[in-house]
């Protein structure tokens, strides 16, 4: 560690992760640079949700268009492939603080223009696109981020569990949230808003985070980048893991998906609407706020595969048309079952290379969010053809048998409860 680095440290101890001992979640507030982050990811969140609300409310005031105030929501999907396979090398090639600061810049400049009143649908579609494709490289240099903040032990995990209570929390709260302010400002009045949220984190990330070097140097972003994403692909542990990381969501968001047309099937209206589609993100947050509190890490492993392998489970009650009740409760079990993620964030930093962290966390980020999108598409296209409890309780019975069967490649692949054991595992 450089010198002055060290002597910073010294200075300001909140800087450093606490001690191997120090229990729970208030350990990782402990650190100040992780407030920091915590509330700069709080804050563009929010900024994101809102915009997306009131950007398929703008498009379709203008249009008068339900595919294209459509498209203007999918388009947060679509480019995170892109932008996390092309970009990922931002992650390692250039300081964290600057690449977070930056790409808070690009969303405050995109939401800008979007709230300008002369801005065609066109463009508006296309800042969009931006927004999405920059979104991988900002939350997979956080991410490796906070192996620095935190180190790359339990506190890692409970703070980027912090961090994914707080994007739950969001789409429970922002959608609301942005729903109410919709009746007293108009759209583009909102996107300003959103403005301000992205500028307030770049600011609390800038002043709130100390400078840390790049990880890897020199050459062709583009080529680091692929090379950087083949090099995560085909170590057969980091791929592994990478699965069981995007597998069993790319199943859970069926029943979210469905939601209007469920509460259709069943005949329990917008009321039930809204309770199947918060259910299951509550007992997400609750699953996560348990495993985290109460749970040892040493227990948060163990429980890795077991409920990896039948997190889907509860969906096999759908076809059974066992009433409201039940639905709920086999959504909010569905849910608290992702506590599993816990150890197996842990497994994942153990398994990467500290050069390869940036790029594998953006890798991660853009693989789990192009592929719960390719997981609404097909659950809506299966529900053309069949009724939304039969589908459900199919993704349910395949998906489960997907999950088990990556269990079984993880095992295989050397389960880890601490540090990751790299050798003999390239295939």
């Amino acid at each position: 560690m450089p010198e002055e680095l060290q002597e910073l440290e010294q200075k300001d101890p909140t800087t450093r992760p606490a001690p191997p001992d120090t229990a729970g979640y208030g350990a990782a507030f402990a650190v100040r640079e992780f407030r920091a982050v915590f509330a700069a990811h709080a804050l563009s969140l929010l900024g994101v949700v809102i915009s997306e609300i009131a950007l398929t409310v703008l498009v379709y005031e203008l249009t008068g268009s339900p595919l294209l105030s459509a498209l203007a929501f999918a388009l947060g999907f679509l480019p995170y492939l892109l932008g996390g396979t092309l970009l990922a090398g931002v992650a390692d090639r250039f300081p964290a603080r600057r690449v977070l600061v930056g790409c808070d810049l690009v969303c405050a400049g995109c939401a800008a223009l979007m709230a300008l009143p002369s801005t065609p649908v066109a463009a508006l579609l296309a800042l969009r696109c931006v927004i999405a494709a920059v979104s991988p490289v900002f939350n997979g240099t956080r991410m490796a981020t906070l192996t620095e903040i935190l180190g790359d032990g339990d506190l890692f995990v409970l703070g980027r569990s912090l961090l994914r209570m707080v994007s739950q929390s969001a789409v429970l709260v922002g959608f609301g949230l942005g729903g109410v302010l919709l009746t007293f400002v108009q759209p583009r009045g909102a996107l300003v808003i959103t403005l301000g949220t992205f500028l307030t984190s770049a600011l609390l990330l800038r002043f709130g985070t100390r400078r840390r070097p790049a990880r890897a140097g020199g050459g062709s972003l583009v080529r680091y980048s692929l090379a950087g994403t083949r090099d995560v692909l085909r170590d057969r542990r980091i791929r592994a893991l990478l699965l069981l990381l995007w597998v069993p969501p790319m199943f859970v968001v069926a029943p979210e998906a469905l939601a209007a047309a469920y509460a259709d099937e069943i005949g329990v209206g917008a009321a039930g609407v809204g309770l199947l589609m918060c259910t299951m993100p509550i007992g997400t947050i609750a699953g996560e706020l348990y495993a985290g509190a109460a749970l040892s890490p040493a227990a948060r492993s163990r429980i890795v595969l077991p409920l990896a392998g039948g997190t889907l489970l509860p969906f096999l009650l759908f076809p059974l048309h066992p009433g409201l009740g039940w639905i709920l409760l086999a959504l909010l079990l569905a849910g608290a079952a992702g506590a599993y993620t816990l150890g197996l964030d842990r497994w994942f930093v153990d398994a990467v290379p500290e050069e390869l962290r940036g790029r594998a966390m953006t890798v991660h980020t853009a693989g789990l969010m192009t592929i719960q999108g390719v997981g609404m598409a097909l659950a809506g296209a299966a529900a053309e053809f069949w009724s939304v409890s039969t589908v459900v309780g199919s993704v349910g019975a395949f998906g489960t048998a997907c999950c088990v069967l990556l269990v079984l490649e993880v095992r295989r692949t050397g389960r880890t409860a601490g540090v990751g054991d790299r050798s003999a595992r390239r295939g």
